[in-house]
Protein backbone atom coordinates (compact mmCIF):
# COMPACT_ATOMS: atom_id res chain seq x y z
CA UNK A 1 0.00 0.00 0.00
CA UNK A 2 1.41 3.46 -1.05
CA UNK A 3 1.84 5.34 2.25
CA UNK A 4 1.68 9.28 2.39
CA UNK A 5 3.80 10.85 5.01
CA UNK A 6 2.85 14.60 5.69
CA UNK A 7 5.77 15.88 7.94
CA UNK A 8 5.63 19.10 10.10
CA UNK A 9 7.14 21.83 8.32
CA UNK A 10 10.35 23.36 10.22
CA UNK A 11 11.38 26.20 8.40
CA UNK A 12 10.52 29.69 10.61
CA UNK A 13 7.51 31.64 9.44
CA UNK A 14 6.00 28.36 7.97
CA UNK A 15 2.67 27.33 8.77
CA UNK A 16 1.63 25.90 5.29
CA UNK A 17 0.66 22.28 4.44
CA UNK A 18 0.23 20.58 0.96
CA UNK A 19 -2.59 18.27 1.72
CA UNK A 20 -6.09 19.39 4.21
CA UNK A 21 -8.26 16.76 5.72
CA UNK A 22 -10.99 16.85 2.96
CA UNK A 23 -7.30 15.91 0.50
CA UNK A 24 -6.27 13.38 3.00
CA UNK A 25 -10.03 11.65 2.67
CA UNK A 26 -9.72 11.59 -0.65
CA UNK A 27 -6.57 9.81 -0.43
CA UNK A 28 -7.59 7.52 1.97
CA UNK A 29 -11.05 6.55 -0.43
CA UNK A 30 -8.41 5.52 -2.97
CA UNK A 31 -6.64 2.92 -0.71
CA UNK A 32 -3.47 5.55 0.19
CA UNK A 33 -2.20 4.91 3.57
CA UNK A 34 -1.62 8.61 5.32
CA UNK A 35 0.33 9.66 8.61
CA UNK A 36 -0.01 13.41 9.19
CA UNK A 37 2.58 14.67 12.07
CA UNK A 38 1.31 16.68 15.12
CA UNK A 39 2.53 20.21 14.28
CA UNK A 40 2.94 23.22 16.77
CA UNK A 41 2.52 25.98 14.07
CA UNK A 42 0.37 24.35 11.20
CA UNK A 43 -2.39 26.45 10.41
CA UNK A 44 -4.85 23.16 9.91
CA UNK A 45 -5.57 22.26 13.13
CA UNK A 46 -4.77 18.08 13.46
CA UNK A 47 -8.04 17.27 14.27
CA UNK A 48 -9.42 17.16 11.12
CA UNK A 49 -6.92 15.09 9.74
CA UNK A 50 -7.81 12.87 12.98
CA UNK A 51 -11.64 12.90 11.97
CA UNK A 52 -10.93 11.46 8.48
CA UNK A 53 -8.57 8.48 9.09
CA UNK A 54 -5.04 9.17 9.29
CA UNK A 55 -2.63 7.86 11.48
CA UNK A 56 -0.99 10.86 13.54
CA UNK A 57 2.60 10.81 14.03
CA UNK A 58 4.72 12.94 16.37
CA UNK A 59 6.43 16.56 15.12
CA UNK A 60 9.42 15.68 13.07
CA UNK A 61 9.63 11.92 13.96
CA UNK A 62 10.21 11.47 9.75
CA UNK A 63 13.60 10.43 9.71
CA UNK A 64 11.79 7.66 11.55
CA UNK A 65 9.58 6.91 9.07
CA UNK A 66 9.17 3.16 7.47
CA UNK A 67 11.00 2.87 4.58
CA UNK A 68 8.63 2.96 1.97
CA UNK A 69 6.67 5.93 3.44
CA UNK A 70 7.05 9.00 0.91
CA UNK A 71 7.72 12.27 3.13
CA UNK A 72 6.02 14.87 2.06
CA UNK A 73 6.22 18.90 3.09
CA UNK A 74 7.02 21.77 1.55
CA UNK A 75 10.03 23.65 2.61
CA UNK A 76 13.43 22.92 3.43
CA UNK A 77 15.06 20.04 5.78
CA UNK A 78 17.46 21.01 8.41
CA UNK A 79 20.76 21.10 6.94
CA UNK A 80 22.68 18.49 9.29
CA UNK A 81 24.06 16.65 6.56
CA UNK A 82 22.05 13.22 7.41
CA UNK A 83 21.43 11.22 4.36
CA UNK A 84 18.76 10.68 2.89
CA UNK A 85 16.82 7.39 2.47
CA UNK A 86 13.46 8.39 2.00
CA UNK A 87 11.53 9.38 -1.21
CA UNK A 88 10.24 13.00 -0.62
CA UNK A 89 7.89 15.52 -1.98
CA UNK A 90 9.22 18.70 -1.55
CA UNK A 91 10.79 22.03 -2.98
CA UNK A 92 14.06 21.25 -3.25
CA UNK A 93 15.45 24.12 -4.31
CA UNK A 94 18.01 22.06 -5.59
CA UNK A 95 18.61 22.40 -9.56
CA UNK A 96 19.83 25.36 -10.54
CA UNK A 97 23.47 25.95 -9.11
CA UNK A 98 22.35 27.26 -5.34
CA UNK A 99 25.07 26.05 -2.94
CA UNK A 100 22.73 24.36 -0.59
CA UNK A 101 20.56 22.76 -3.30
CA UNK A 102 24.02 20.62 -4.02
CA UNK A 103 24.16 19.63 -0.56
CA UNK A 104 20.55 19.13 -0.32
CA UNK A 105 21.42 16.12 -3.49
CA UNK A 106 24.54 15.11 -1.95
CA UNK A 107 22.21 13.78 0.78
CA UNK A 108 20.00 12.06 -1.06
CA UNK A 109 22.83 10.31 -2.89
CA UNK A 110 24.52 9.12 -0.06
CA UNK A 111 20.91 8.15 1.54
CA UNK A 112 19.27 6.65 -1.62
CA UNK A 113 16.43 8.59 -1.53
CA UNK A 114 14.78 10.48 -4.67
CA UNK A 115 13.32 13.41 -4.62
CA UNK A 116 10.05 14.78 -6.22
CA UNK A 117 10.48 18.48 -6.35
CA UNK A 118 7.31 20.70 -6.20
CA UNK A 119 8.20 23.37 -8.68
CA UNK A 120 9.19 20.07 -11.05
CA UNK A 121 5.77 17.93 -11.21
CA UNK A 122 4.87 19.24 -14.85
CA UNK A 123 1.90 17.92 -17.43
CA UNK A 124 3.54 17.31 -20.26
CA UNK A 125 3.79 20.17 -21.86
CA UNK A 126 6.05 21.23 -18.61
CA UNK A 127 3.10 23.61 -17.36
CA UNK A 128 3.14 23.30 -12.95
CA UNK A 129 0.56 21.43 -11.62
CA UNK A 130 -0.08 23.13 -8.55
CA UNK A 131 1.49 26.81 -7.49
CA UNK A 132 1.30 29.13 -4.79
CA UNK A 133 1.41 32.11 -7.31
CA UNK A 134 -1.98 33.64 -6.40
CA UNK A 135 -0.67 33.89 -3.10
CA UNK A 136 2.33 35.37 -3.13
CA UNK A 137 1.03 37.76 -5.49
CA UNK A 138 -2.04 38.98 -3.47
CA UNK A 139 0.80 39.18 0.12
CA UNK A 140 3.53 40.53 -1.75
CA UNK A 141 1.53 43.68 -3.45
CA UNK A 142 0.39 43.82 0.85
CA UNK A 143 3.89 44.48 2.11
CA UNK A 144 4.73 46.64 -0.97
CA UNK A 145 1.54 48.68 -0.17
CA UNK A 146 2.40 48.52 3.47
CA UNK A 147 6.11 49.85 2.44
CA UNK A 148 4.02 52.59 0.92
CA UNK A 149 2.27 53.92 3.58
CA UNK A 150 5.21 53.84 6.08
CA UNK A 151 6.90 55.86 3.68
CA UNK A 152 3.77 58.55 3.94
CA UNK A 153 4.63 57.97 7.86
CA UNK A 154 7.92 58.75 7.37
CA UNK A 155 9.18 55.54 8.69
CA UNK A 156 10.32 52.18 6.87
CA UNK A 157 8.20 49.35 6.94
CA UNK A 158 7.68 47.27 9.92
CA UNK A 159 8.00 43.39 10.70
CA UNK A 160 5.14 41.14 8.78
CA UNK A 161 3.55 37.90 9.99
CA UNK A 162 0.95 35.48 9.83
CA UNK A 163 -2.58 36.68 9.49
CA UNK A 164 -5.44 34.55 10.01
CA UNK A 165 -7.09 35.32 7.18
CA UNK A 166 -7.65 37.42 3.58
CA UNK A 167 -10.38 39.20 5.25
CA UNK A 168 -8.04 40.22 8.40
CA UNK A 169 -5.26 41.29 6.37
CA UNK A 170 -7.28 43.61 4.38
CA UNK A 171 -8.72 45.05 6.98
CA UNK A 172 -5.77 45.88 8.81
CA UNK A 173 -4.17 46.74 5.80
CA UNK A 174 -6.88 49.54 4.76
CA UNK A 175 -6.98 51.36 8.23
CA UNK A 176 -3.48 51.58 7.45
CA UNK A 177 -3.08 53.38 4.16
CA UNK A 178 -6.18 55.41 4.70
CA UNK A 179 -4.72 56.60 8.29
CA UNK A 180 -1.83 58.30 6.00
CA UNK A 181 -4.58 60.49 4.75
CA UNK A 182 -2.54 60.68 1.54
CA UNK A 183 -4.21 59.87 -2.19
CA UNK A 184 -4.22 56.67 -2.91
CA UNK A 185 -0.91 55.05 -4.81
CA UNK A 186 -0.58 54.13 -8.23
CA UNK A 187 0.87 50.58 -9.10
CA UNK A 188 1.53 48.98 -12.33
CA UNK A 189 1.83 45.61 -12.53
CA UNK A 190 4.06 43.61 -15.31
CA UNK A 191 2.93 39.73 -15.49
CA UNK A 192 -0.20 40.55 -14.85
CA UNK A 193 -2.07 37.86 -16.69
CA UNK A 194 -0.43 34.99 -14.75
CA UNK A 195 -1.32 33.85 -11.27
CA UNK A 196 0.96 36.03 -9.65
CA UNK A 197 0.43 38.97 -11.45
CA UNK A 198 -3.58 38.28 -10.71
CA UNK A 199 -2.92 37.79 -7.23
CA UNK A 200 -1.24 41.14 -6.91
CA UNK A 201 -3.44 43.57 -9.05
CA UNK A 202 -6.49 41.70 -6.69
CA UNK A 203 -5.25 42.85 -3.77
CA UNK A 204 -4.57 46.32 -5.08
CA UNK A 205 -7.95 46.67 -6.47
CA UNK A 206 -9.29 45.45 -2.71
CA UNK A 207 -7.54 48.23 -1.64
CA UNK A 208 -8.53 51.19 -3.96
CA UNK A 209 -5.26 51.31 -5.45
CA UNK A 210 -5.66 52.68 -9.53
CA UNK A 211 -3.92 49.28 -11.26
CA UNK A 212 -1.70 49.68 -14.58
CA UNK A 213 -1.81 45.55 -16.37
CA UNK A 214 1.16 45.14 -18.06
CA UNK A 215 2.36 41.53 -19.25
CA UNK A 216 4.04 40.23 -22.38
CA UNK A 217 2.85 42.26 -25.40
CA UNK A 218 3.60 45.60 -23.27
CA UNK A 219 7.22 44.64 -22.74
CA UNK A 220 7.73 42.82 -25.88
CA UNK A 221 10.25 45.88 -26.98
CA UNK A 222 12.68 45.09 -24.59
CA UNK A 223 12.57 48.86 -22.70
CA UNK A 224 13.57 51.08 -21.44
CA UNK A 225 9.71 51.48 -19.46
CA UNK A 226 9.70 55.22 -17.86
CA UNK A 227 6.07 54.22 -17.41
CA UNK A 228 7.15 52.03 -14.53
CA UNK A 229 8.54 55.15 -13.22
CA UNK A 230 5.44 57.34 -13.45
CA UNK A 231 3.97 54.95 -10.93
CA UNK A 232 4.33 54.89 -6.86
CA UNK A 233 3.85 51.04 -6.67
CA UNK A 234 6.16 48.30 -9.33
CA UNK A 235 4.74 45.01 -8.67
CA UNK A 236 7.28 42.21 -10.67
CA UNK A 237 5.39 39.18 -10.92
CA UNK A 238 7.63 37.35 -13.75
CA UNK A 239 9.71 34.97 -13.18
CA UNK A 240 13.68 36.04 -15.05
CA UNK A 241 14.98 33.59 -17.92
CA UNK A 242 17.45 34.33 -20.76
CA UNK A 243 15.45 37.22 -22.77
CA UNK A 244 13.76 38.91 -19.62
CA UNK A 245 13.74 42.80 -20.21
CA UNK A 246 15.28 44.87 -17.19
CA UNK A 247 12.44 47.00 -16.16
CA UNK A 248 14.28 49.36 -13.47
CA UNK A 249 17.25 49.61 -13.80
CA UNK A 250 20.52 50.93 -11.69
CA UNK A 251 20.17 54.40 -13.42
CA UNK A 252 16.63 54.62 -12.16
CA UNK A 253 17.85 55.18 -8.87
CA UNK A 254 18.78 58.87 -9.52
CA UNK A 255 15.97 59.18 -12.12
CA UNK A 256 13.48 61.78 -11.66
CA UNK A 257 10.19 59.46 -10.39
CA UNK A 258 7.54 58.74 -8.29
CA UNK A 259 8.05 55.33 -7.77
CA UNK A 260 8.88 54.68 -4.40
CA UNK A 261 8.31 51.14 -3.69
CA UNK A 262 9.22 47.88 -6.00
CA UNK A 263 7.57 44.21 -5.01
CA UNK A 264 9.83 41.62 -6.30
CA UNK A 265 7.47 39.13 -5.93
CA UNK A 266 9.39 36.49 -8.31
CA UNK A 267 12.30 37.54 -5.69
CA UNK A 268 15.53 36.72 -7.58
CA UNK A 269 17.88 39.02 -6.72
CA UNK A 270 20.94 35.80 -7.30
CA UNK A 271 20.22 35.73 -11.23
CA UNK A 272 22.19 36.90 -14.10
CA UNK A 273 18.60 37.59 -15.50
CA UNK A 274 17.32 39.49 -12.82
CA UNK A 275 14.74 42.45 -14.19
CA UNK A 276 15.37 44.76 -10.88
CA UNK A 277 18.77 44.98 -10.75
CA UNK A 278 18.66 47.73 -8.17
CA UNK A 279 19.39 45.57 -4.97
CA UNK A 280 21.29 42.09 -4.56
CA UNK A 281 20.04 40.71 -1.49
CA UNK A 282 16.69 39.14 -0.27
CA UNK A 283 14.92 40.55 2.57
CA UNK A 284 13.06 39.19 5.73
CA UNK A 285 9.52 39.07 7.69
CA UNK A 286 11.77 41.16 10.31
CA UNK A 287 12.91 43.43 7.74
CA UNK A 288 10.87 43.59 4.54
CA UNK A 289 11.83 46.67 2.74
CA UNK A 290 15.51 46.75 1.88
CA UNK A 291 16.02 50.91 1.06
CA UNK A 292 18.11 51.67 -2.16
CA UNK A 293 17.93 55.38 -2.74
CA UNK A 294 16.77 58.44 -0.48
CA UNK A 295 16.29 61.22 -2.71
CA UNK A 296 13.17 60.52 -3.32
CA UNK A 297 12.99 56.88 -1.11
CA UNK A 298 12.49 53.66 -2.85
CA UNK A 299 12.44 50.39 -0.97
CA UNK A 300 12.53 47.12 -2.60
CA UNK A 301 10.40 44.89 -1.11
CA UNK A 302 11.75 40.86 -1.96
CA UNK A 303 10.51 38.02 -0.02
CA UNK A 304 10.96 34.51 -0.75
CA UNK A 305 7.77 32.84 1.37
CA UNK A 306 5.20 35.16 0.77
CA UNK A 307 2.27 32.90 0.78
CA UNK A 308 3.20 32.05 4.48
CA UNK A 309 1.52 35.01 5.64
CA UNK A 310 -1.79 33.94 4.05
CA UNK A 311 -1.33 29.99 5.37
CA UNK A 312 -4.50 29.01 5.54
CA UNK A 313 -5.68 30.29 1.91
CA UNK A 314 -2.79 29.30 0.34
CA UNK A 315 -2.76 25.87 1.87
CA UNK A 316 -6.54 25.40 0.72
CA UNK A 317 -5.45 26.46 -2.66
CA UNK A 318 -2.33 24.46 -3.36
CA UNK A 319 -3.60 21.81 -1.98
CA UNK A 320 -7.09 21.33 -4.14
CA UNK A 321 -4.43 22.19 -7.28
CA UNK A 322 -2.03 18.96 -6.28
CA UNK A 323 -4.67 16.42 -5.31
CA UNK A 324 -5.26 15.08 -8.47
CA UNK A 325 -1.47 14.33 -8.83
CA UNK A 326 -1.01 12.97 -4.88
CA UNK A 327 -4.23 10.55 -5.86
CA UNK A 328 -1.86 8.95 -8.61
CA UNK A 329 1.01 8.49 -6.31
CA UNK A 330 0.57 4.48 -6.66
CA UNK A 331 2.05 4.75 -10.17
CA UNK A 332 5.63 6.74 -9.58
CA UNK A 333 6.78 5.84 -12.61
CA UNK A 334 4.55 7.91 -14.97
CA UNK A 335 3.18 10.80 -15.33
CA UNK A 336 3.99 13.98 -13.47
CA UNK A 337 5.80 11.33 -11.07
CA UNK A 338 7.86 9.52 -13.44
CA UNK A 339 9.30 13.29 -14.62
CA UNK A 340 9.86 14.51 -11.37
CA UNK A 341 12.09 11.34 -10.96
CA UNK A 342 13.82 12.00 -13.95
CA UNK A 343 14.48 15.57 -13.63
CA UNK A 344 16.06 14.28 -9.89
CA UNK A 345 18.20 11.45 -11.51
CA UNK A 346 19.25 13.63 -14.47
CA UNK A 347 20.89 16.34 -11.74
CA UNK A 348 22.23 13.80 -9.10
CA UNK A 349 24.19 12.32 -12.55
CA UNK A 350 26.85 14.85 -11.59
CA UNK A 351 26.97 14.88 -7.89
Amino acid sequence: MTHLWVRAEQRPNEERVGLTPQGAADLIAAGIRVTVEESSVRAIPIDGYTAVGCEIAAENSWPKAPADAIIFGLKELPEDGSPLPHRHIMFGHAYKGQHSGRALLERFKAGGGTLYDLEYLVQEDGRRVAAFGYWAGYAGAAVTLKTWAAQQRGEECPAVGVYSSKDALNSELLAEVDATECPHPRAIVIGALGRVGTGAADLCEAMGVQVTKWDMAETASGGPFPEILDHDLFLNCIFARPGTPVFVPPEALNARRTLTAIGDVACDPDSDYNPVPVYDQATTWERPALRVATNPVLDVIAIDNLPSMLPVESSEDYAAQLLPSLLTLPDLESGVWGRAAATYHSHIEGI
